[in-house]
């Protein structure tokens, strides 16, 4: 975030279908608040975050370094930090690494963290297909061999979650844990039940084959503050993520990423192999998404899950790091650590 676009006004934003009902004033003010991010994503540039320094990067701290690296057809951006045993980070919609800012320092005390960009997002090169949660947990798996990684925990939230999940489906010997953030899975358990939602009509809507991408850009900061209270999420925390996804070969991605559920849902479904690795469900207290994670806990089990734990991150609705970064931060040095 370059230091003029972190001092556009604070505006007050729209409240997210994620958090509780909240009057923020009237719909005049919410459109000048919306239009005031996009303005400032257009005034500083729309240049790919891999094509400069990112200011953020450095902000973490010693020791903390962004690379790219070339697996699975793709390039894949990351940051990387810390020392131990590994923990490596995906993040969900509409974010990239940045997601885990407040929560990467906390953990270098013990791990070797990498917070990875999702195939097409940030800095990572999009490509035409393979955003399934399972191509894309082979990017994660082929990263951390490029980077020599052993034994890692991987943490997931939204999005992630649902590649987390696939990574450890996928390569078990290779993982000491997963944990999903608030995460739902498509195709087990009451998946049906999450896309009945009137919360998440996104996702029929990013499904829609060429439509979103026509009313979405240009107008990205607009979407994206729907999603990303203000309570929570600054202006030029809405223009960095603005920026992450306005190229159209990255707005495209995140759309495809929403397009590939039904491939997810068929993945999921027909792993049914026994798996030791421990998993960990952490909604946020008053996700829409936390009275159905008992739901997909037993789906998991059913499906072969035979260590599975829900931990509640109280305070917090849908973006639990960003919320409760501190929470977050002692829960994955709890599990990662065993």
């Amino acid at each position: 975030m370059t230091s003029n676009a972190a001092q556009c006004s604070r505006i007050v934003g729209r409240k997210s279908g994620f958090t509780l009902a909240k009057n923020y004033g009237p719909r005049t003010w919410k459109a000048l608040a919306a239009l005031v991010v996009a303005a400032c994503v257009a005034i500083h540039g729309q240049s790919s975050p891999k094509q400069m320094a990112d200011p953020a990067v450095a902000a973490l701290g010693s020791g903390f370094v962004s690379d790219t690296a070339q697996v699975n057809g793709t390039t894949l951006h990351y940051v990387r930090g810390g020392a131990g045993p590994a923990v490596i980070l995906l993040h969900g919609f509409p974010e990239d690494w940045y997601a885990y800012h407040r929560i990467m320092p906390l953990l270098t005390r013990q791990f070797t963290v990498v917070a990875v960009d999702l195939r097409g997002l940030g800095g990572s090169m999009p490509t035409e297909g393979g955003y399934d949660a399972a191509n894309m947990a082979e990017d994660v798996h082929q990263l951390a061999e490029h980077l020599h990684l052993e034994d890692v925990y991987v943490v997931g939230h939204d999005i992630g979650g649902m590649v987390a999940y696939a990574f450890v489906r996928r390569y078990p010997e290779t993982s000491r844990g997963v944990m999903m953030l608030d995460a739902p899975l498509p195709g087990l358990g009451p998946w049906d039940a999450v896309k009945a939602n009137r919360i998440t009509w996104h996702i029929n809507f990013q499904q829609t084959p060429g439509l979103p991408e026509q009313l979405l850009a240009g107008r990205e900061a607009i979407y994206l503050r729907y999603f990303l209270d203000s309570d929570t999420f600054s202006d030029a925390d809405v223009a960095r993520y603005a920026r992450a996804y306005a190229a159209p070969e990255h707005l495209r991605a995140a759309l495809e990423i929403y397009r590939a559920f039904p491939a997810n849902e068929k993945f999921n479904a027909a792993q049914q192999s026994a798996i030791s690795v421990p998993f960990v469900l952490a909604p946020g207290k008053n996700s829409p998404f936390e009275r159905l994670i008992p739901g997909f806990a037993d789906a998991l089990r059913a499906h072969g899950c035979a260590n599975v734990e829900i931990e509640v991150i109280e305070n917090s609705v849908h973006y639990v790091a960003d919320e409760q970064p501190d929470a977050v931060a002692q829960l994955i040095e709890r599990y990662a650590s065993l």
